[in-house]
């Protein structure tokens, strides 16, 4: 079995790719799991609203995302909201199949103190429309730039426990429900 981790944003040096990163190292005493940012994402390829178009960038990144148990999404606040970017690589995902009854879980980080309170329940919103098993247990790193270390996690105990509680958690719900349905492309 196999997680994929989405650093939701395609801002260089994120935050969320640094926290994603170190998810990913605590997910590896759970489950196989890999890495992906959405700096790598084909935007070029979609400029000028492609929908419906067969675009094989597109396509070929889908595939590979899609081809895990279960998605973790490590999720920065931007402007009171989750980037566009990651609603843009949403409506690129085959629809309704690509989230259908697969386990998805989600970290919000943000430099504010409510870290990324409202892109989680944003996204939680379109995860649910597109039918995904959402994960109940959700953490928020706040002001990330003085509570998250690249290497040693959160600086609080009770929240790296928490954190590390969580992608245990996860871990075993992908195990679970997972419920993967075919996707072709």
């Amino acid at each position: 079995m196999k997680i994929h981790i989405l650093s939701a944003t395609d801002r260089p040096g994120s935050n969320a790719l640094k926290v994603a990163n170190y998810v990913s190292g605590l997910m590896n005493k759970e489950m196989d799991n890999e890495i992906f940012s959405l700096q790598d994402y084909p935007f070029q390829d979609v400029v000028g609203g492609r929908y419906g178009d067969d675009i094989e960038s597109v396509d070929e990144y889908n595939e590979r995302f899609l081809d895990a148990d279960g998605f973790l999404f490590v999720v920065p606040e931007y402007n009171g909201g989750f980037p566009g970017v990651l609603k843009l690589f949403i409506d690129y995902l085959p629809f309704p199949e690509a989230l259908e009854k697969v386990p998805v879980s989600i970290i919000g980080e943000a430099a504010g103190s409510f870290g990324a309170l409202r892109p989680v329940e944003q996204l939680q919103g379109i995860l649910g429309y597109r039918n995904a098993l959402i994960y109940p247990e959700r953490i928020f790193i706040a002001d990330v730039n003085n509570t998250f270390d690249e290497n040693d996690g959160l600086s609080s105990d009770f929240l790296q426990g928490l954190l590390e509680d969580t992608v245990k958690g996860f871990a075993e719900f992908v195990k679970l429900n997972s419920q993967r349905v075919s996707v072709n492309l």
